[in-house]
């Protein structure tokens, strides 16, 4: 009988199920280990990632950024908070549809105040809230084009839950319940070494695996694209599937089906026999025994014929939409601050000269117009700062706003 203490076990596995934020993510399913096969499947996917991140993150952070070979392993928590720091910058971007469970990326402090000082151009950043924004808009960067890539490998609709960074005591992260997947990539940032741990489930790595090609633990190749259906090394053993026992379908050249198929009940002659004879010898199914089909076209019989219901169209969900965003955030925009306008005849611009004083259509202390592409999107109001101008954001327009404005 307990004594009514907690063990050191029981408390580690407390603190694992702290939550960091984001919306939790599904209960974890059952461990579902990888072999080598699936191992490698997903250590050429991420290695063929590998250059489009690099390309990525340095634009992000206009710094010379190399990134090695990733690795792929199983591990369990106890063994994997070895591997970090006590303090670590962990992000969350569960993923969401198609694909459903743990995601999340792990950053050593040091390199997550690398990354958001190189893209704010400021030093020794600290991982306040503003900084965290900046890690996770990199790592839905770096996702996005992994969700680009599964999308080109046949495993359709995954998408992502928003992003969200916490600057935590690793205990407090929350790593999934089962063994999970680690792909650890190497990052240089300006001669300094980095790595970036990415952790989902392993359920979810062996899906994946499974998409592009990997072997299941019986060895046979998956052709499955989130159905589970596995098809036969050999098409010329036959094929059964539920009750359908189907003979080699390539025996004796263009004989199909000369053993006959048996599906649930139903019981089909040899459908070549007698080169044009379809189904001659007559078919039994659930009782009503019909004979030779093309028969009863002679005899006037008509087909049976149903019309086609098709669904109700509806609008698609958003979700892919709004995570391949994340392809377009490194774009620059022209942002203008308008601090008014007039109207003059040519007479009178050809007259002006140094000295002539022009005015504007704003009142003085009225909130000055910010574009984006020559379209307001908000109103400021002038500050300086150290030497130079700047402007407050003090409104966001509506987008009844901005269009009547336009």
């Amino acid at each position: 009988m307990s004594d009514g203490s907690i063990s050191q076990d029981e408390i580690d596995a407390l603190l694992a199920g702290v939550d960091m934020g984001g919306g939790g993510a599904p209960a974890a399913g059952p461990s579902a280990k990888m072999n080598d096969a699936q191992s490698a499947a997903l250590q050429g996917f991420f290695s063929a990632n590998l250059d489009g991140i690099k390309s990525n993150l340095s634009s992000m952070t206009g710094a010379d950024i190399s990134i090695g070979q990733p690795s792929v392993e199983t591990l369990k928590r106890d063994n994997f908070l070895r591997k970090i720091p006590e303090m670590v910058a962990a992000c969350v971007i569960d993923f969401s549809a198609s694909l459903v469970g743990d995601h999340l990326f792990i950053l050593a402090p040091e390199f997550a105040q690398k990354i958001v000082s190189l893209v704010n151009n400021e030093p020794n950043a600290e991982l306040d809230e503003m900084s965290l924004s900046v890690i996770s808009e990199t790592i839905s960067q770096h996702v996005g084009i992994e969700l680009t890539a599964l999308e080109k490998a046949g495993l359709r609709g995954v998408a992502n839950n928003p992003a969200e960074s916490v600057h935590v005591p690793k205990a407090m992260v929350r790593f999934p319940q089962t063994d999970f997947a680690v792909v650890t990539w190497p990052v240089s940032v300006d001669g300094a070494a980095f790595s970036l741990w990415e952790i989902m489930s392993s359920s979810i790595a062996a899906e994946i695996a499974a998409s592009l090609g990997g072997a299941t633990d019986k060895g046979s190749p998956s052709q499955s694209m989130g159905a589970g259906m596995m098809q036969s090394a050999d098409p010329l053993a036959g094929m059964g599937m539920g009750g359908m026992n189907m003979g080699n379908p390539m025996q004796g050249g263009m004989n199909m089906g000369m053993q006959g198929m048996n599906m649930g009940g139903m019981n089909m002659g040899n459908p070549m026999q007698g080169g044009m004879n379809m189904g001659m010898q007559g078919m039994n199914m659930g009782g009503m025994n019909m004979g030779n089909p093309m028969q009863g076209q002679i005899m006037g019989m008509n087909p049976s014929v149903q019309s086609v219901q098709f669904p109700n169209l509806q609008l698609s969900s958003m979700g892919a939409e709004q995570g391949n965003i994340g392809l377009i955030m490194d774009v620059y925009m022209e942002m203008t601050v308008e601090l008014g306008r007039t109207k003059k005849v040519i007479k009178e611009i050809l007259g002006m000269g140094e000295g002539t004083i022009i005015e504007l259509d704003k009142l003085a202390g009225e909130p000055v117009d910010i574009l984006v592409n020559h379209k307001p999107i908000a109103k400021g109001e002038v500050v300086v700062i150290d030497e130079n101008f700047g402007v407050r954001v003090t409104e966001i327009l509506s987008p009844v706003e901005r269009v009547s404005d336009m």
